[in-house]
């Protein structure tokens, strides 16, 4: 006679702090306290984001409205931090949805640095948008902003490696944590869950 052995579903796993994920400390501040932040650290270069982005797509599209979803660009090298003006470049103008994934793409899949100004002007005439305008908002004093606000969440966090989940300002998770990318995305839910019985 063969027995079943029963496993909990995912929404049953149990997580636990300081293995699947770490507590933040001290807690960093959310862009609004009515709405569960989920911040993901990412950066251009990196090969583990890139495959990450399908997965994290799909995620997205369930998550409820009461949680808040950013991209945070950081980079561990001065020469890439283009890449972070290039991300909030591509938010101030409303073209993430149409070249996030395309940066990740030309990057990773096409060997493309995208590391001058005149390779992300080209980048962009080649899919459809103003390569101009994209490199004038980059060089802008909001994306200047904003990439300082970046390293300083970046640093808040702790982050070490990329892709890393950062939730409500209280915690982190990573695929190194939660053991693939795409369970740091069932911590992410866990966390989540945390923080709206916190409130």
């Amino acid at each position: 006679m063969s027995l079943t052995v029963l496993t909990p579903s995912r929404a049953q796993e149990q997580f636990v702090p300081g293995r699947h994920y770490v507590e933040v400390s001290p807690h960093q501040p959310t862009k609004d306290s009515k709405q569960v932040e989920v911040l993901e650290f990412f950066a251009y270069s990196c090969s583990h984001c890139s495959a990450f982005e399908p997965a994290l797509e799909a995620w997205l599209k369930k998550l409820p409205r009461d949680v808040l979803f950013r991209r945070i660009p950081v980079t561990f090298r001065e020469d890439f931090v283009i890449h972070q003006q290039l991300y909030f470049a591509l938010e101030a103008i409303g073209l993430v949805e149409q070249l996030h994934g395309k940066v990740f793409q030309a990057f990773h899949a096409e060997r493309k640095r995208l590391i001058t100004h005149a390779d992300i002007a080209f980048f962009a005439a080649k899919n459809g948008a103003d390569g101009k305008r994209l490199v004038e908002t980059m060089s802008s004093f909001g994306v200047a902003g904003k990439v300082k606000q970046a390293t300083a969440l970046a640093g808040g966090y702790n982050i070490e490696g990329t892709p890393s989940l950062g939730v409500n300002g209280k915690w982190l998770t990573s695929g190194f944590q939660a053991g693939s990318n795409s369970r740091s995305l069932d911590v992410a839910d866990h966390l989540i869950a945390l923080a709206k019985k916190a409130r």
